[in-house]
């Protein structure tokens, strides 16, 4: 059987198309799997696991259903949906995984990240990211009204499109320093990752020894996925009509 990893789906009641193609992907491309791995930015934005919306009650119960196949559903928090929180997972039949993991698939050990803490480079991100990161933030967040949460959340992605719109590319992108160091750090040779939206699969090399580091798309016109299986792995992608 394969074992899938996605990222980047962004979620959105605004893009329905994205979300038939997930429900989509997960009746046909996916059907069967070992097990489904999404990679954080699951959603545009969550403001907690008590949101009401129509769009959260879908996917929970596809997910739901999903897993309940006997597929092995796991989750990880992106830089959009850091408040998913243990009701959201158990609902949808979900592990949430910390950012980072490192796991055995096929024989091969490998780190799975959500990608957001190896743009070293943007001091702004990596301030918000401490930031929403703390858990005194967050449950101050939290104690707000939905109505309140999701204001705050449109305010937050209106910045940061802002702000990125006045970065060079190089800044939203990793940094080697910080790949081969979490890479060195946790003893792997593969790295996989989203967050940057620049799919791709680039090798390495750590101390005279083989690397890879691969990069998942953000779904938008395409959808992408890594598929391993039988010990090969294949980074596809196909047209979100």
């Amino acid at each position: 059987m394969s074992t899938y990893f996605i990222s980047d789906l962004h979620l959105d009641e605004k893009r329905p198309d994205i979300t038939r193609a997930f429900f989509d992907f997960l009746h046909g491309r996916a059907a069967g799997a070992e097990a489904l791995y999404i990679l954080g930015d699951f959603f545009e934005a969550w403001i907690g696991d008590d949101d009401d919306a129509p769009l959260v009650e879908e996917v929970i119960r596809e997910l739901s259903h999903y897993s309940a196949s006997g597929v092995e559903l796991y989750l990880m928090h992106g830089n959009r949906d850091f408040l998913l929180g243990s009701d959201f997972a158990q609902r949808a039949g979900a592990t949430l995984l910390e950012d980072p993991t490192a796991l055995s698939v096929g024989g091969e050990r490998m780190l799975l990240m959500h990608g957001d803490s190896l743009c070293t480079l943007d001091k702004e991100y990596m301030a918000f990211r401490r930031q929403a990161r703390d858990p005194n933030w967050q449950r101050q967040l939290l104690s707000k009204s939905l109505q309140e949460r999701r204001a705050i959340a449109a305010q937050i992605r209106m910045a940061s499109k802002s702000m990125n719109s006045r970065k060079a590319e190089d800044i939203m992108d990793v940094t080697q320093e910080e790949v081969e160091r979490v890479m060195l750090e946790h003893n792997v040779h593969r790295l996989i990752h989203g967050h940057t939206h620049r799919p791709a699969r680039h090798a390495l090399t750590f101390n005279g020894e083989a690397a890879e580091r691969i990069v998942l798309g953000d779904w938008d016109k395409n959808a992408w996925c890594l598929k391993a299986n039988k010990g090969s792995l294949e980074l596809l992608h196909w047209p979100i009509d």
